[in-house]
């Protein structure tokens, strides 16, 4: 598993009941994505001094349902642009 520079940004929430955690993840920060038997994991990394690391395990069934709601969502948004950074090009990659 090696980390990958972020082109863009990511954030994270995690509300409890007494307080949330809030992140975000923006270009000095890492990541790294990968699959195994049962689940694919995505991992964020802010190094530094205010270091932060996220890492969230998703079932291929939940991932699957999420997949069909963000088509859903992309399909009935024509106002949704990719960035003009090179991750549109590996956009486009992975789609064909």
């Amino acid at each position: 598993m090696s980390l990958h520079p972020i082109s863009d940004k990511a954030e994270v929430s995690v509300d409890f009941p007494d307080k949330a955690y809030i992140g975000s993840f923006t270009r000095n920060s890492q990541f790294d994505a990968y699959a195994d038997d049962d689940s694919v994991a995505i991992r964020l990394v802010r190094p530094g001094q205010d270091r932060r690391e996220v890492v969230m395990h998703v079932h291929y069934g939940l991932l699957a349902d999420i997949l069909v709601e963000v088509a859903k969502s992309l399909a009935s948004n024509r106002t949704c642009r990719f960035p003009a950074s090179g991750s549109r090009t590996r956009h486009h990659a992975v789609r064909v």
